[in-house]
């Protein structure tokens, strides 16, 4: 067979598997394979560096379907490129996608789901869906490929120089992220980054001039990046001079403007938003096929010698190229092996021996920190024993006290890749998912902004929880303490949304030592990612030989404080801020001859996971005069006070003013708390308070 035929009969079989495989299951959206096909076969097939037997081979190329609703283009393809399953960081001898996985697209149980999942099957590289992800969470892709040649490079030792592909729609590139994370991506002229942007004038409403009539090329080109096009997505030659012309560019990443026919094949339906969505139907099936020169009933059909010119091309590639890597791995282990240590243990998800031995601890102060302040002593402290730990912070750094200052810190810019501290700029959205494609990378990645402004990255956070990633969120200006910037900037609800969040572990440490200790719990954690929810103003720091050891945030809460012999009439819960007020109010409670345990309850999540026995042991069923003392609002709080408990909180937003005269007016004082206990005790009752 000629070479332009069994290139061609490769670009249908892609085609037709995405097509049966839509069809079989009734849903998905079959035009965008059905277009890109010759995209996605030259991309793989002719330049990406990738071993088919080794997919989490640290050097390869990364390839982002950021367009997700294409996912059987990416199931195909990993079919016919035979990538191996990997099951508990082994490689198995059979398929990731088998073409049985294929027939059961979104079918439960098959890897083959509705759009990509990252961990379902070896290939996918993140996952995707949700517009503008891909692309953005490609751009920290990219940034760590850059920061490991940088930091682990050495004369005669090229161990990494991977490029990052991602292939895009309409819809990532009208998604704001999209524009942030393509902003940020040509300031820092990340030369390794590709997006394929599939031009089809398409979207699931209509043709995309209904709401989008910007010239992408000149935006792209304003945004610093070097723009190609290529003007029918069926030309293989045009495909790959394009990407040619990407690896030969430098200084700046590119766009590769690909103009295609959604549904290209279709007598009917090419063309039209008919085919974005929905299958093509059993006689429009049979059309195309007969478009393609395929057998028309033949379903989920892979002729002869396609799997084999994928095997003598990218798979023939791959191995050589991994094996010549290995063995340069190898000599570069005898010549640096502390280097190579550090990597092994980034690649294996693991910390440094003694990475937390600097960790403070913090001697007793009635002025004590803020906890964004401690925060920041905390995170040098561990930074200087953690060299892949990395991150910044959306134009907030002195706000957020997110700086490393350790030696040889620096900032990650286009003159130096091998920076640790980022800068993000007003982007919130896009630092969230940056640092998704960071920890994807294998680096331990933060991100800081002010609290309220997780509504902004609430997209990215939740995919960091989806994917087990590792990101540290820190979050700071955490309630009505922020004070005179108003309520525009008071998050109230946000503790309850990211709560909210499955997967997410929410800490608000009571004082600096609590912050500590959630430090030591989130990076010894790396599956999970963290919020880290910080105070403006000072906490003072808790006497701990009066006080519970710091040591119980790991177990998301403890007792701080108890009553003599064990024996409480009521339970007062805080956090952060507020855990200082519960010590205050169990000490009026106590003049008054009232008992009262103190818990600190930083992290719901941690805590929850518990046995009943440790549970019970904290918060006993039989005392059920319980008061939660919290800066925001009750949401969550039931499942700790029962329906009948007492909620010293929020229950509308907050004012502007001193945060002093802030706690007064919305009633959160060690009075109130006090108060609360008492009626929660049936003996008084609560005076009204303002509202928010």
């Amino acid at each position: 067979m000629m070479k332009d035929d069994i290139q061609q009969l490769a670009i249908n079989t892609i085609r037709t598997l995405s097509m049966d495989g839509v069809q079989k299951a009734n849903s998905g959206h079959p035009g965008t394979p059905m277009a890109l096909a010759p995209v996605a076969y030259t991309v793989w097939n002719r330049r990406l560096r990738y071993d088919p037997e080794h997919p989490w081979w640290p050097a390869r190329d990364r390839f982002v379907l950021s367009c997700g609703h294409a996912s059987m283009l990416l199931y195909s393809m990993l079919h016919l490129a035979g990538i191996k399953k990997v099951e508990h960081g082994r490689t198995l001898d059979e398929p990731s996608i088998s073409l049985e996985d294929i027939r059961n697209f979104r079918q439960l149980g098959s890897p083959c789901v509705g759009h990509p999942e990252y961990g379902e099957a070896a290939g996918i590289e993140m996952t995707t869906g949700p517009l503008g992800q891909g692309v953005a969470t490609s751009v920290g892709m990219a940034m760590a490929g850059q920061w490991f040649a940088a930091r682990y490079n050495q004369p005669g030792f090229d161990l990494f120089g991977y490029d990052v592909y991602a292939l895009c729609s309409d819809g990532d590139l009208m998604e704001g992220i999209g524009c942030e994370a393509a902003s940020v991506a040509g300031h820092l002229k990340l030369s390794n980054l590709c997006w394929i942007y599939d031009d089809n004038g398409i979207t699931i409403e209509g043709r995309t001039d209904l709401a989008f009539s910007e010239d992408v090329a000149a935006r792209f080109r304003g945004l610093g990046w070097n723009v190609v096009t290529v003007e029918d997505a069926n030309d293989v030659a045009a495909l790959d001079a394009a990407l040619a012309s990407f690896r030969a560019c430098h200084d700046q990443p590119t766009l590769m403007v690909v103009r295609s026919v959604i549904g290209y094949g279709s007598p009917n339906k090419a063309g039209s938003h008919d085919v974005h969505g929905a299958p093509l139907g059993d006689a429009e099936l049979r059309l195309t096929k007969r478009a393609y020169g395929w057998p028309e009933d033949q379903q989920f059909l892979v002729p002869d010698g396609v799997r084999e010119h994928f095997a003598e091309c990218l798979g023939a590639r791959g191995r050589q190229l991994h094996a010549d890597w290995s063995a340069k791995f190898a000599l570069y282990e005898a010549t640096h092996p502390q280097l190579a240590a550090d990597l092994k243990r980034i690649w294996a998800r693991e910390l440094p021996d003694g990475w937390d031995r600097d960790i403070p601890v913090f001697p007793a102060d009635a002025k004590g920190l803020a906890s964004r302040v401690s925060s920041g002593q905390v995170l040098n402290a561990v930074a200087k024993n953690l060299p892949w730990l990395i991150g910044g912070s959306a134009d907030l750094a002195p706000s957020n006290n997110t700086l490393l200052k350790v030696e040889n810190a620096g900032h990650f810019s286009a003159q130096d890749r091998g920076g640790r501290n980022l800068h993000f700029g007003v982007r919130e959205h896009s630092m969230a998912a940056t640092c998704n494609g960071l920890a994807l990378s294998g680096l331990r990645p933060y991100g800081g902004t002010f609290f309220v402004f997780t509504d902004y990255m609430r997209p990215s956070m939740r995919l960091s929880a989806m994917m087990h990633q590792s990101v540290l969120y820190v979050l700071t200006h955490d309630s009505i303490g922020l004070g005179e910037d108003g309520p525009t900037h008071q998050p109230v609800e946000h503790l309850a949304a990211c709560r909210g969040i499955p997967g997410l572990m929410v800490f608000r440490p009571g004082d600096a030592n609590e912050v500590a200790e959630s430090y030591r719990k989130i990076l010894a954690t790396a599956d999970r990612p963290a919020a880290l929810v910080l105070t403006r103003q000072n906490l003072p720091t808790l006497d701990r030989s009066q006080c519970g050891a710091a040591a119980g945030v790991a177990r998301g809460g403890y007792v701080l404080q108890d009553a003599p012999g064990g024996r409480p009439d009521v339970i007062l819960i805080g956090t952060g801020s507020e855990l200082s007020l519960c010590v205050e109010a169990r000490e009026k409670l106590a003049a008054e001859g009232l008992q009262a345990r103190v818990v600190s309850l930083p992290c719901w999540e941690l805590f929850d996971e518990q046995d009943e026995a440790y549970r019970d042991s904290v918060l006993p069923p039989k005392v059920t005069a319980r008061v939660a003392v919290e800066a925001g609002i009750r949401q969550g709080w039931d499942r700790y006070i029962g329906s009948g408990g007492r909620f010293v909180g929020m229950t509308g937003f907050g004012a502007s003013g001193p945060f002093q005269q802030l706690y007064e007016r919305f009633g959160i004082t060690a009075a109130r708390v006090a108060d609360e206990a008492k009626a929660a005790l049936g003996k008084g009752s609560c005076p009204q308070v303002q509202r928010g």
